[in-house]
């Protein structure tokens, strides 16, 4: 009986049209989740044979396919990345950085030899007689390859890629002007000078409006309810004092998760227990930063924090 010790067997090459390629794990996605299964299995099952089979040409998930104006972390880097890799860059950061951390990662890792890209999943089929899951993957060029294993991890993400969901609004298609999805932005979209309404006040248009704002002649976001905003300098303070006396870059990530962990168990506490005075603190911070007079029902939620 082999050991978690024991030398990992190499990954099989995917076989041909018509051949069945054996491993013990089967990874689908190749974003932050599945990199993440990989290096797991890689560490702790050393023994165990296992492929990611990611759709696109290459890795990154949502920070890949993701082509909208601004694209950036809506989490800091300390609680969204890795562990084991910590990061020393900007706690939000864009894609494009983000691309680079996971790039580094996989070189690292040697990861690169389990994963197979343009692999999109058809079927997943399990069989109870031998315990034991079959998919069928299609190329690019329509191949078809077939993939077994004893457990499939699903990393792939709640995204519909390429393809997000439109409302059916009455008058849509009479509508003269561009009508745009940041799921299936285009990057050669020339909205400079343009007058763009936004529809939605999550992450996703909190980060859309500022970028496209630097270009557009005017930017109108228009939303059920206002959200709540904690105004900030994409700095940690913890990391920043602690990153000149020389520790480890490991003792500072995990201090500074804990820290950033305990201070949002905080927050969530004092919501529960003052919400109207979460509310008042919040609403102050964003009142600083607005001109003089504005209306703040543009910034004031109709729920509690």
């Amino acid at each position: 009986m082999m050991d978690a010790h024991t030398p990992a067997r190499p990954a099989p090459e995917s076989a041909g049209s018509g051949a069945i390629t054996d491993v013990d794990v089967l990874v689908i996605g190749a974003g932050i989740s599945g990199l993440s299964a990989a290096w797991h299995l890689q560490q702790r099952l050393p023994h165990k044979r296992f492929l990611v089979l990611e759709r696109e040409a290459s890795y990154g998930g949502t920070w890949l396919t993701h082509k909208f104006p601004g694209i950036r972390s809506d989490s800091d880097l300390y609680t969204f990345g890795f562990g084991f890799k910590p990061s020393v860059g900007p706690p939000i950061a864009t894609a494009g950085e983000i691309q680079a951390y996971l790039g580094e990662m996989i070189e690292e890792n040697d990861l690169d030899r389990h994963i197979r890209y343009n692999h999109s999943i058809e079927t997943a089929k399990w069989d109870s007689a031998t315990a034991r899951w079959t998919l069928t993957a299609t190329l690019p060029d329509g191949t078809r390859r077939q993939f077994r294993a004893n457990f499939l991890w699903m990393a792939q993400g709640y995204y519909r890629h390429h393809e997000g969901f439109w409302p059916d609004y009455p008058g849509m298609a009479d509508f003269k002007g561009a009508l745009l999805h940041t799921e299936e932005w285009d990057e050669r979209t020339d909205y400079e000078g343009k007058r763009v309404v936004l529809i939605g006040s999550g992450a996703t248009a909190a980060t859309v409006v500022p970028a496209m704002a630097e270009k557009a002649s005017h930017i109108t976001m228009i939303q059920r309810s206002p959200t709540y905003f904690m105004p900030g300098q994409n700095v940690n303070e913890t990391a920043e004092m602690l990153r000149p006396l020389g520790l480890d870059p490991a003792v500072v990530h995990d201090v500074v998760r804990r820290k950033i962990l305990f201070d949002q168990d905080q927050i969530v506490r004092q919501c529960r227990e003052a919400p109207e005075a979460v509310t008042a603190e919040l609403l102050a911070g964003v009142q600083a930063l607005l001109p003089e007079g504005f209306d703040m029902k543009h910034f004031t939620p109709n729920y509690r924090p």
